[in-house]
């Protein structure tokens, strides 16, 4: 049984920076943790990934082929369905190895896991050919909730994500450090996602969109109905934040429960007096 996290969210999120974090953070409880990139326009991080997918083909290759000239997302999508063609080379680089606990650095273009089934497809091999259980773990900025529109788009998306990968999810609010005192102080309230949220926006409560209020208001729904987006705060800076998150997702994977002591059997013990 190997473990997984699959490290999603929207470009600029803090994904590679989160992979980072955790490494080290494991590396101080004695723990081994590694990490996968599967970004291929990835240019430079903080870990060292025991894989690349950059080894097989990076995103300036079909941008620089004279037949193809795909822009940014276009190159990002073929390279990924490279990849899906060559997962026996996947297969291969992991059992060289024997690391049990992987962290996956998917690339930011969010079409990859809400719209395409590329991610969806990948979840299934690993699950099924390289027995792994996998947690998804979605990183949202911050920064969304300095704009509610914003924190409500970033909050379908992970709720979509999670739907078309039918996995298990932790929902995490990153780079909260950059926020203002006022904001960090506010945060409570979008750790309980619904259409209660929306009722002190000034602008929904404008002239402009008072018409759009009960669609709005909705839409906003689905989330309460669903009740599976539900935030964490996280900040690489705070090591209690980090060891919080990294029990919500080990609790989620059952890591725990396979580490248990591993009790041999043996003889007994022959009777002295035989």
């Amino acid at each position: 049984m190997r473990f997984g996290q699959l490290v999603l969210g929207p470009a600029g999120s803090g994904k590679s920076t989160y992979c980072s974090a955790v490494v080290k953070h494991c590396e101080a409880l004695r723990r081994k943790a590694h990490v996968i990139n599967l970004d291929p326009a990835a240019e430079h991080f903080e870990y060292e990934p025991i894989i690349d997918i950059r080894e097989i083909i990076q995103a300036a290759d079909p941008m620089e082929d004279e037949d193809l000239h795909l822009g940014p997302n276009g190159a990002l999508i073929y390279c990924m369905e490279e990849f899906m063609n060559n997962l026996d080379w996947l297969q291969e680089r992991l059992e060289e190895g024997d690391e049990e606990y992987i962290l996956f650095d998917i690339p930011g273009q969010i079409e990859l896991f809400t719209h395409f089934d590329i991610i969806a497809r990948l979840v299934r091999f690993l699950k099924e050919n390289l027995d792994f259980r996998l947690c998804g773990v979605f990183l949202l900025d911050a920064q969304f909730v300095t704009d509610l529109g914003k924190f409500f788009s970033g909050s379908f998306a992970s709720l979509a994500t999670m739907i078309n990968l039918e996995v298990s999810f932790v929902s995490l609010l990153s780079k909260t450090d950059l926020l203002s005192e006022a904001q960090r102080n506010d945060l409570d309230n979008f750790f309980d996602l619904g259409p209660e949220l929306l009722q002190g926006d000034d602008f929904l409560n404008s002239e402009w969109a008072a018409k759009y209020r009960q669609l709005t208001m909705a839409i906003a729904s689905v989330l309460d109905e669903y009740s599976l987006v539900k935030f964490l705060p996280f900040n690489i800076n705070e090591e209690e934040l980090i060891s919080d998150a990294l029990v919500v997702i080990d609790d989620v994977l059952q890591w725990a429960e396979e580490q248990d002591v591993k009790i041999n059997d043996f003889d007994p013990p022959e009777n002295a007096n035989d």
